[in-house]
């Protein structure tokens, strides 16, 4: 969806290496994840619910970045996370409350990245403050800061997992939440299609995966994408709710 036109080789991004050296300690007894060794200035409630990622990757080194972004936005919590992309660290602030990112890379130079090969390394409370702070000390360059929505919808799309979040996996019916404003995703095609039967009635997996356009794993995507946008109601109890893993799918 994104070709990259803007160079980031010259960005100044820290070797993964490097980075190691310099931040992730060595991991700790009963293999516990590098990118959780420095929680502890985070609320309880938010370690416990990143403590329940598997680390992925190379190794097992790194949490998968979807996840983690679920969990700052389920909790509402500014972070700075430390992500991997091949060789390089970038480091992404998240402000879920004011739906704005801050990022060393331009928001077209991240989203022409490979989203499928980030991960994050480390994770931490965020430094800096949204772009309308009065704490101009803490506040970064302007460019540098961009809409969070657009950045999830991506790595939702793009990213590595193909699967439904556990928040809104199992038996259910999904619908667009009324006065959702998606409008700012410029959604055309099959997903502007599919997002406007969603807003008139609701419809479980395996009806969106038979949509033109649609899969399976299109249609977890796609899910996944409206959840992270504060867009999607979840309904256990609807008539059309059936739960994807007694389903029989095509091979």
């Amino acid at each position: 969806m994104f070709e990259s036109t803007l160079p980031i080789d010259d960005a100044e991004l820290m070797h993964v290496s490097e980075f190691r050296r310099r931040h992730l300690d060595t991991r700790r007894d009963g293999g516990a994840s590098t990118a959780l060794t420095r929680l502890t200035s985070l609320s309880a409630t938010l370690m416990d619910d990143l403590r329940r990622f598997e680390p992925v990757g190379n190794g097992g080194d790194g949490l998968e970045a979807l996840e983690v972004l679920a969990a700052a936005m389920r909790h509402g919590r500014a972070l700075l996370l430390h992500m991997q992309h091949s060789y390089r660290v970038i480091p992404l602030t998240v402000f879920p409350p004011e739906g704005q990112l801050h990022c060393t890379l331009l928001l077209e130079q991240l989203l022409s990245l490979e989203l499928s090969e980030l991960r994050v390394l480390h994770i931490e409370p965020a430094w800096l403050r949204p772009a309308d702070s009065h704490e101009a000390q803490r506040l970064g360059e302007p460019r540098h800061y961009a809409p969070l929505g657009a950045f999830l919808w991506e790595l939702a799309l793009r990213g590595q997992r193909g699967t439904l979040l556990p928040e809104i996996a199992g038996s259910a019916a999904y619908r667009i939440a009324p006065g959702a404003a998606l409008h700012p995703l410029g959604l055309t095609g099959t997903l502007g299609a599919a997002v406007a039967r969603l807003r008139r009635a609701p419809s479980n997996l395996r009806e969106i995966a038979a949509w033109p356009g649609f899969d399976r794993e299109r249609a977890m995507r796609m899910l996944n994408g409206l959840y992270l946008q504060a867009a999607l109601i979840v309904s256990r109890s609807h008539p059309a709710a059936t739960d994807e893993h007694h389903l029989s799918w095509p091979a």
